[in-house]
């Protein structure tokens, strides 16, 4: 096998949750390009219709668009099932849902600490523990939790979601032990700062979006095509003898 070929995914099926826009779509996107078959989930159906609509039109690729809210065991549940009875197998999970609020931790509401943090730690806990099964019995498949620069240092007024990210790498380094055994990988892919939806509010307020983007090395914001190479790296081949590793695409942030 060239080293070309280790990174298709022909014949392998990925769920993607947040798979409608953002950095979800964009990593659908070069899974699609490598040959796989797209289950993209979000609370939205119609979004993700859409998004699978779009790809399709690139790619080509088949593909099933569901609504789900990870925070919900028996929605996470239906996700897996509708994937298991149309296509009858998931060889690939990334974790991508996720919501970012700020406040000042003296002004942080409990009930939206909550909501972050189920959102973006229990929800990939949760998709873990459905897709768990389905591996063992395959004995191969590969998760990508979503982590987030964040995962390693911290910002003002985000308490929750720094808490929920450093907690993804936690969980998939578990994960990673647990899974081994039969032959299944997990690892955290660290965004930097990606001007997707999440992060519009830092893009409307210059003065924060400078410091932002004044902590990486490369000063700018990233592209949504930057983070598709890593993506597809951790979910195929070429990342065969990659388990419990955190790759970082920050543009330096954290190498400061």
């Amino acid at each position: 096998m060239s080293v070309l070929d280790q990174f298709r995914l022909d014949g392998r099926v990925a769920v993607i949750t947040g798979g409608s826009k953002g950095l979800g779509k964009s990593i659908a996107q070069a899974f699609a390009e490598a040959g796989a078959t797209l289950v993209l989930a979000s609370r939205h159906r119609d979004e993700c219709q859409a998004a699978l609509e779009d790809l399709r039109k690139l790619t080509g690729c088949d593909g099933l668009a569901i609504a789900c809210d990870v925070t919900k065991e028996s929605s996470v549940r239906k996700l897996f099932d509708a994937a298991l009875k149309k296509f009858g197998r998931v060889d690939v999970l990334v974790n991508n849902a996720g919501t970012n609020i700020r406040h000042p931790i003296e002004e942080y509401p409990t009930a939206v600490f909550r909501t972050v943090l189920d959102t973006n730690l229990t929800g990939a806990w949760l998709c873990c523990r459905a897709v768990a099964p389905l591996f063992k019995k395959q004995r191969r498949g590969a998760c990508i939790n979503l982590g987030s620069a964040m995962s390693h240092v911290g910002l003002p007024e985000r308490s929750a979601y720094c808490a929920a990210k450093a907690g993804i790498l936690g969980l998939t380094r578990v994960m990673a032990l647990e899974w081994a055994p039969f032959n299944a990988r997990c690892n955290a892919l660290c965004p930097g700062p990606f001007a997707t939806e999440i992060n519009a509010p830092l893009l409307k307020n210059p003065a924060k979006a400078r410091v932002v983007v004044g902590s990486t090395a490369l000063n700018r914001w990233a592209e949504l095509r930057e983070i598709r190479g890593a993506a597809l790296f951790l979910a195929s081949d070429a990342s065969s003898y990659v388990t419990g590793a955190s790759l970082s695409v920050d543009g330096g942030w954290t190498a400061r």
